[in-house]
């Protein structure tokens, strides 16, 4: 029989919003680095026109992503930070 964890007893979707804001910000700052390597790979290739499809939005997309995965990973700070004090509050009762 396995030994039980503390983390065994919480409800599977207890921590789901936080794993979901996590995968977000991943994605989003990860694509944003991809575009800007993708951009350095290009120019080194020797691409000179950028205002061809797809590379507006190659080039576009680090200035939507970067801000996002910004405000996204605050948010993940502020409710990580909300959950901790209320199990914290929760333990001292």
């Amino acid at each position: 029989m396995a030994k039980e964890t503390p983390a065994s007893n919480t409800p599977i979707s207890a921590n789901r919003g936080e794993r979901i804001l996590a995968f977000m910000i991943a994605s989003a700052i990860g694509l944003s680095i991809l575009c800007f390597i993708i951009v350095i790979i290009a120019t080194a290739a020797g691409i000179k026109d950028f205002g061809t499809p797809p590379w507006p939005t190659v080039i576009i997309l680090p200035a939507i992503g970067l801000p996002i995965g910004l405000v996204l990973m605050i948010v993940l700070i502020v409710v990580s930070g909300l959950r901790r004090g209320r199990e914290a509050r929760d333990a001292r009762n």
